[in-house]
Parts: C-alpha cells; structure tokens; sequence
C-alpha cells in the first residue's frame, strides 16, 4: 500500500441523495475504497476519526472573483484559494473580469500560470467575451477551459457585451457552455439617473434594488434564455436574485439533459432588502440583494430544482472602497470561507437538507461542467473531501476571517457548523483550523 494512504474512518458520509455511515480509504490522489467498515494493517495509512461527522465531496465553487492579476490590492488567487479550502471549497472556477481581462488565449493562460504556482485549490478559468473577440473565443479548448462568460449587464471591470448580432453570433458558434450575467444596462441607467436627480451622488443604500431592479434582471435574462432556445446554445444563468426570473426555468428535465440552467449565490438567499439598514454597502452586489419575497422564491426554485446550483460569487473589495459613497462604492464581497457553514446554518434552521445542499454544492456543478472525477465520494474518483462538525459553533471575527480584505458580511454571525479537515487530491491541507502547508492543487479537467 502506497504511503499517502488515508483511512477516514467512522463518518456520516454524503453523497447521490444519502446519508450513510462508514469508511473511505484514499491512495494516491483517489478514492479506492467505501465500506462500512475498512481496516487496514500497514502502519504508513493515516487514520482520520471523523467521530461521526459529515464527510462530504469537496465544494465546486462555479463563480469567484479572485482578482489577480491586476486588482491584488483586493486579493490575490493565493490569499483567496486558502480561504476557500478553509470553507470546505476545493474546486473554484474564477471570472475573467481581472485587469487585464482573460480575454485573449494569451492571457487566459498567464491565469492559469499564476494559479499553477500559487493556488490552494483546484482551479479553472472563465474565458471572456466581448463585442470584438469572438476569433479568441472560437480558438478555446473546451477539454481545458471551464466556459465562457458574458456579462450582459455591466458590472466590476466592464466587459458589456451589448451588441444582439455580436451576441446571436456568439451563441451560434461556440459549443462551450456560456454563462451570463444577467441585468439591463438601459433599464439601470434610466433608474440611476432618476435616483441622482432625486439624492445626488449620496444615493441611500436602499434604492439599489430599485436601480437595479427586478426588471433589469428579468429583461435581460430572458432575452438571453430567449437567445438560447432560437440558437440551441448551453446556457448558464449566474446569480438569479428575483421570484420573476425563476419562472423561466424548468424542472422536468434531468440535469444532464438541461440546456438552460441556473445558479443561485448564498448571499441572495441569506440577506434581504431589510438588511441594508445595517450593513450598508457591504452587502452592495450587483444583482442587487432584494425583498425577502425574492428570496423566498430562490429558496422554492432551488428546492423544485428550477435552480441548478449554489455558489457564492466570492468578490472582495478593501474597507475603505465600500466605505464610499453609493454610487462609488464597488458590487461585491468575500464569501468562499463561510460559503459551506451558512449553507449549513440553513440547513439547522429547516430550510435544506444536507444531502440536497451537497447537491447543488457539489454533484451539480459537476455534472454542469461536466468536470472529470470530481464532485462525488465515488471510487476511482479524485479523493477531494471535507469533514464537517454541524455543532461546534464559531463566530466570524477578524481574527479568524482569511480573506486579504480583511473584513466579511458575515462579521458577528455564529455559526453551528466548522470544517474540521478538508482533503484535496488525496492530501489532508486544512486540519483544525490550521493549513498544512503541502501544495496539492490541480488544473480541473472536463470530460467533454
């Protein structure tokens, strides 16, 4: 028996649909065994009690911002990527709106450069479109490339695609799944321009799903789904926020068979538009968090599986930029450390179950991204595992929050539940609270 072996022993294991308790044995970076019960000789096997926690497949995170190259100052795919193993998140697929933007094959690649030396996690990449590349978007490898991102709104480093026949030609030539960012740049400037008539640049907090409004969203998501169906292109919705939008999704089909998903980001099933008052721009995003009537719809859609997948759209910025006025104050925040444990703080207040959480957390982006052998706790499959304790409560504090910005919307919030040890590859590189320090990440690949 190999010497990276490790027997996890004596869990409540969560995978396809069940809970179970029993055994998995690690060789290498992969899964060789599950049973009730495994025992093993040699003395070179690690033992891992997980005292009857929560073994699940690591997270797949379909959308973070990790901000490097060219915006550091905020984060770095270093600082980042350990945050996100501390959350249980092994796999990340990160946005091409970095400086300069990943939207050359050139510069894809110095992404995946930066990522080969310096990430915690498992890694892959979103190729960019525009209204001018679509030459660069046709030369994309879609066995080494995660998919390809529009934004057909406006959002952190500007890459509006607002042309229809650029977009229509888009759709029409790539087989690669697109995923879109979804608000009307029209409807969003007519409602800003009203707001600054009325407030000036101080423009309170709490008209920003008013700007950004519900039918920003719903114009512009279904133009796209719209879009899809006239072309038969793979669509990806990123981050619905509104009760309107779920009604253009279906749950009839199987996952494998949809060609028209969506996601759903913890931050717009956690707050409300009730939460402005106290945390102001912190929990400014784009698409704007909305009524708590919205978030109920998300929580229904994504329990009837209109809604595919949860991520957190992890998009830090410093303090001292969301300390700005409104209309200055940057669309986004750090999510990826606590991703897993709110997701589980939902689950202890009824609204989820664990093995529908793993789900959409887990199996689905897998099965979206048709990622290859990740995403289950299946042998033969990569061995990226996280144990979960769901009553060991933690508040989020500064000393305790890894981010590089330093700060968390999720600041003074305890939560029931802690990541006690996240496995990647087969290697154990986050252990009661502490890193290991063993580089153990892998470029995602994609069976395809």
């Amino acid at each position: 028996m190999n010497k990276k072996s490790i027997l996890i022993k004596n869990a409540r294991i969560v995978n396809e649909g069940k809970i179970f308790e029993g055994d998995v044995l690690i060789e290498d970076q992969y899964i060789k065994e599950i049973a009730s019960s495994i025992s093993v000789k040699n003395s070179n096997v690690t033992v891992i009690d997980a005292e009857n926690n929560y073994l699940m497949p690591g997270v797949i995170d379909d959308q973070v911002h990790f901000r490097e190259p060219g915006l550091t100052h905020k984060a770095t795919i270093k600082t980042e990527s350990r945050a996100a193993i501390a959350g249980g998140i092994t796999s990340f697929i990160e946005m091409p709106n970095t400086s300069p933007q990943a939207t050359t094959i050139d510069k894809l690649e110095d992404k995946f450069q930066i990522a080969a030396q310096t990430s915690s996690a498992n890694y892959s990449f979103m190729f960019g479109g525009t209204n001018d590349n679509l030459d660069e978007i046709l030369k994309v490898d879609p066995l080494k490339v995660a998919g390809l991102k529009l934004f057909l709104g406006s959002s952190t480093g500007n890459m509006l695609v607002d042309n229809p026949e650029v977009l229509e030609k888009i759709f029409k030539s790539t087989d690669l799944l697109i995923s879109v960012h979804c608000e009307d740049e029209a409807t969003i400037k007519q409602n800003t321009a009203k707001y600054l008539e009325t407030y000036g640049e101080d423009i309170p907090i709490k008209c920003h799903p008013e700007i950004r409004s519900v039918d920003a969203c719903y114009i512009s998501s279904s133009k796209a789904i719209k879009l899809a169906k006239k072309t038969g292109a793979r669509l990806h919705v990123f981050h619905l926020s509104t009760a309107k939008e779920t009604a253009l999704f279906s749950s009839k089909k199987a996952l494998k068979d949809k060609k028209i998903t969506a996601e759903v980001c913890i931050h717009h099933l956690w707050f409300s538009d009730e939460d402005y008052d106290k945390k102001g721009t912190l929990i400014k995003w784009n698409p704007a968090v909305k009524s708590a009537k919205d978030r109920d719809a998300l929580w229904k859609a994504l329990l009837n599986d209109k809604i595919d997948v949860i991520a957190s759209d992890h998009a830090p910025h410093t303090l001292e930029e969301k300390s700005n006025t409104y209309t200055k104050a940057p669309s986004g925040g750090p999510l990826v450390q606590h991703a897993l444990v709110a997701m589980m703080e939902a689950h202890h207040n009824g609204k989820i179950s664990i093995e529908k959480m793993v789900e959409k957390m887990c199996h689905n982006p897998a099965i979206l991204f048709q990622i290859e052998k990740r995403g289950y706790i299946k042998e033969g499959y990569f061995a990226d595992l996280v144990l979960v304790n769901p009553n060991n409560p933690w508040t989020v504090n500064k000393d305790n929050i890894l981010y590089k910005c330093e700060w968390s919307p999720f600041e003074g919030s305890t939560f029931k539940s802690r990541v006690t040890h996240t496995i990647l590859n087969g290697t154990v590189v986050y252990e009661n609270a502490k890193f290991t320090n063993q580089n153990a990440a892998m470029r995602l690949t994609f069976n395809r």
